[in-house]
């Protein structure tokens, strides 16, 4: 007979002690084992000894808060990939912003559901979620050489999808949803700037990044990039280093943003 999977570690962070053994309760049905701990100093005992898979943290508690405790969690490697999702009473939106900008998993208020924690626990759990999603970048660029270039820099971290030509963005776009655009500037048919216009004029693509990737570094192609849109704005030939130091911070920004979007719909 194969052994039964072992049940998911979960260690529960609240100073309320009723809350802590409600939840416990609540939870023992789901193949977890909870670990509960009523304060910061008790949650960083637990993880002397074990590794969860899951932190669930509240916000307000006394002595360290909740925010203070994901920064300490974040800041040693060994416990800044743990997914953290925040269980509080806390519904004002720049406490989900902080949470979302502090690396949290979720933002779940009280009172909850059981099928809603569940399935923000599960969100987290799933085996499928080990496979982490890479960025889609889209690169548009009438060079084969320069998308073979970007291609190779990137494929470890990001999906790259490439366009020799700008023509026929639109029906691309209806397939692909890129979360960054990379373009040249000067193309034949359609240039960077209007290519960003179109880009522009759909919905799903209103605030995601574009950056230029061009061979002329003149002030006013800056500043007319910028006006209609451009994130941001590099010259060729790009040095690695910094051009996966500029995507990451244009998509963390993205994520973020989207991030907070979705909790405004919840």
């Amino acid at each position: 007979m194969e052994n039964a999977q072992a049940k998911k570690k979960i260690i529960l962070v609240d100073d309320v002690g009723f809350f802590l053994l409600s939840m416990k309760e609540r939870l023992k049905d789901n193949d977890y084992e909870i670990f509960p701990a009523q304060s910061a100093a008790i949650l960083f005992d637990i993880l002397e000894n074990v590794t969860p898979d899951l932190i669930l943290l509240d916000v307000n508690m006394p002595e360290v808060d909740g925010f203070e405790i994901m920064e300490q969690l974040k800041a040693n490697a060994r416990f800044a990939d743990i997914p953290v999702i925040f269980l509080t009473s806390k519904t004002d939106k720049p406490s989900a912003i902080r949470a979302m900008a502090l690396g949290a998993a979720d933002y779940v208020t009280k009172p909850v559901t059981n099928e809603a924690l569940i399935d923000s626990i599960e969100a987290q759990l799933s085996p499928h979620k080990k496979e982490a999603v890479k960025p889609i970048i889209l690169a548009v660029d009438d060079s084969p050489s320069i998308l073979e270039a970007i291609k190779q820099i990137l494929k470890t971290d990001f999906t790259v999808y490439t366009m020799p030509s700008p023509q026929g963005i639109k029906e691309v776009l209806k397939k692909v949803t890129p979360d960054l655009f990379l373009l040249d500037v000067q193309m034949p048919v359609l240039n960077g700037y209007e290519l960003v216009s179109i880009i522009r004029e759909l919905s799903e693509h209103e605030d995601t990044p574009i950056i230029f990737l061009t061979s002329e570094a003149i002030n006013d192609n800056v500043y007319a990039a910028v006006q209609i849109g451009a994130s941001d704005f590099m010259v060729k030939p790009v040095d690695e280093a910094v051009l996966r130091e500029k995507l990451s911070k244009h998509l963390q920004g993205f994520i973020l943003r989207r991030r907070i979007r979705s909790l405004d719909r919840k």
